[in-house]
């Protein structure tokens, strides 16, 4: 038995605009929540660990609106601007590898 050693296709949904929309609302709400305003006061970059003034996070879902990800509290992690800007659409696996591909270069 042979088997496909290609690693497996990244997983995608095609979201609708309305989808976004609805979505992205409901991010622009749970922004003004306590509990967003709490989760950044912590000051800590969800992917990176450093710290930073609660009004330099950025909301960042972890699976991307535009993957099939929503709005809800299980979604969101506060990211520095650099990490949401470089991490944009990917999973958090598919992040994770990037990271891991970046370290092995820096060690080469």
């Amino acid at each position: 038995m042979q088997r496909n050693k290609r690693p497996p296709e990244p997983f995608t949904i095609l979201c609708d605009d309305a989808y976004i929309k609805r979505e992205r609302q409901k991010a622009r709400e749970l922004r003004q929540s306590e509990w967003w305003k709490r989760r950044c006061a912590k000051g800590v970059c969800y992917y990176c660990n450093r710290h930073f003034a609660a009004s330099e996070l950025t909301m960042d879902h972890i699976v991307p609106i535009a993957r099939g990800g929503k709005s809800t509290k299980g979604n969101l992690a506060p990211a520095c601007k650099e990490c949401n800007t470089k991490k944009k659409y990917l999973l958090l696996i598919e992040w994770e590898e990037y990271l891991a591909s970046i370290s092995k270069e820096k060690s080469e």
